[in-house]
C-alpha cells in the first residue's frame, strides 16, 4: 500500500508559531549540525525558518553539497529519498514519514518493469517526482524545466517511455513533436485539479494578467488554447517549473499574475516581487501531503531525530546514475 493511500486527513495549522519556536528550531539545527530544507509548497512558517527554500532537485543538490551532517527535508517522501540518493553518507530526516505523493505513487517499480518488457530497447525517462525504486529502473531522470532537453537528447529512432506525469509528458511531446514517445497515465491530484474552466474564468475576470502555469497542471493545454485563440497574448502565457516561476516573477512587468500550481508557491512569489499581485487560479490547490510537515513536526524531528530516511544502497546507486544523467543535460537548476 502506498504512503498516500494510508495518509489520514490532516487538520490545518490553526495559528502561526511564535518567534520562540523559530529560535528553538535554529538552535536545535545548530546543535544537531543540521541544514533545514523546505520545498516551495510548504506552509510559510516552514519556508521562513528554513536555511534553504526551493524545488526538490535544487534542494537535493544543496543537500549533497552541504557541510552539515544531517539534512532535515521539509517536503514529501520522494524528495527526501532523492536527497539521500545524492548524499548517501549524510543522515536525512523528514519531519513526518507519512508525507507521500500521489504522483510518485502512480507508478511502481513492478509496473515500470512490466512496461519496459512490453517495449524492449526503449529509453526510460522518469520525472524526478518518483520513488527511489522507480529511479533505479530509469535510464535518465528529468525535471519540469529540463524535460524537453532530456527527451531531445535521446536519438530520434529510440522509443521513449515517459513517466509518470501525463500532463508534463503531453507538454514535452507537444514541444518536441516526438511521435515515438509513450506516456504513463499518472498525475498529481493537486495539479490535475486546476482545471481549464477555472483558468478561463480567472482570465475573463482579469484579462491583463500574466499566466504562470506549471506543466503538471490539467489546465496547461487550456492556457495554450487561450493564447492561440487570442484571448490572452501569447507572451503572457508562461509554462514554467516552480524555479522558473520565481525567475519570471523577478523579471515581470505585469501588475497581476495568475498562478496555476500548489498554493504554497505564492509565498515565495510574493517575496520575490512584492509589488505584483499574485493570485491562485484555484485557491483550494493545497497538497495535504506537503502540509503534513507542520511546525510541531519539524520541532519534533530536530529534537528526536525522527523520521530518518533510508534507501537501499543498490537502489540508490542505480537511481543516482539516472539523476546524475539528468543534471548533465539541459538546465539542471529547476526542479518540479
Amino acid at each position: 500500500m502506498s504512503l498516500s493511500q494510508v495518509l489520514p486527513e490532516v487538520p490545518p495549522v490553526e495559528r502561526a508559531p511564535d518567534a520562540a519556536w523559530a529560535d528553538e528550531v535554529r538552535a536545535l539545527a545548530e546543535r544537531r549540525n543540521a541544514v533545514v530544507l523546505a520545498h516551495n509548497y510548504q506552509v510559510p512558517a516552514i519556508q521562513d525558518v528554513a536555511h534553504h527554500v526551493g524545488d526538490s532537485l535544487a534542494l537535493s543538490r544543496i543537500a549533497a553539497a552541504a557541510d552539515a551532517e544531517t539534512i532535515v527535508f521539509c517536503g514529501v517522501h520522494f524528495m527526501a529519498e532523492t536527497a539521500k540518493i545524492l548524499a548517501p553518507d549524510k543522515t536525512v530526516l523528514i519531519p513526518d514519514a507519512r508525507a507521500g505523493c500521489s504522483l510518485a505513487d502512480s507508478i511502481t517499480a513492478d509496473q515500470l518493469r512490466a512496461w519496459k518488457a512490453e517495449h524492449p530497447g526503449a529509453v526510460v525517462v522518469s520525472y524526478v517526482n518518483t520513488t527511489a525504486a522507480v529511479k533505479a529502473e530509469t535510464d535518465v531522470c528529468c525535471t519540469s524545466s529540463n524535460a524537453v532537453e532530456v527527451v531531445e537528447s535521446i536519438p530520434a529512432d529510440r522509443e521513449v517511455l515517459f513517466l509518470p506525469d501525463q500532463f508534463l509528458g503531453a507538454h514535452v511531446r507537444r514541444i518536441t513533436g516526438r511521435e515515438n514517445m509513450r506516456i504513463w497515465a499518472g498525475e498529481c491530484h493537486v495539479h490535475a485539479g486546476i482545471s481549464g474552466p477555472a483558468l478561463t474564468a480567472k482570465v475573463e475576470a482579469d484579462p491583463d494578467a500574466e499566466l504562470f502555469v506549471h506543466p503538471e497542471c490539467g489546465c496547461a493545454t487550456s492556457a495554450l488554447y487561450l493564447a492561440g485563440a487570442g484571448a490572452v497574448p501569447a507572451e503572457r502565457v508562461k509554462i514554467l517549473s516552480t524555479g522558473g516561476m520565481l525567475d519570471a516573477a523577478r523579471e515581470t512587468h505585469a501588475t497581476s499574475v495568475l498562478v496555476a500550481t500548489e498554493i504554497g508557491m505564492l509565498h515565495q512569489l510574493r517575496r520575490a516581487a512584492p509589488e505584483v499581485d499574485f493570485r491562485a487560479v484555484n485557491d483550494r490547490a493545497s497538497c495535504r501531503y506537503m502540509k503534513m510537515i507542520t511546525p510541531e513536526a519539524l520541532l519534533r524531528s530536530l529534537r528526536e531525530g525522527t523520521d530518518e530516511v533510508h534507501v537501499d544502497p543498490e537502489l540508490a546507486a542505480r537511481g543516482r546514475a539516472a539523476v546524475q544523467r539528468m543534471i548533465e543535460i539541459g538546465r539542471p537548476g529547476g526542479g518540479e
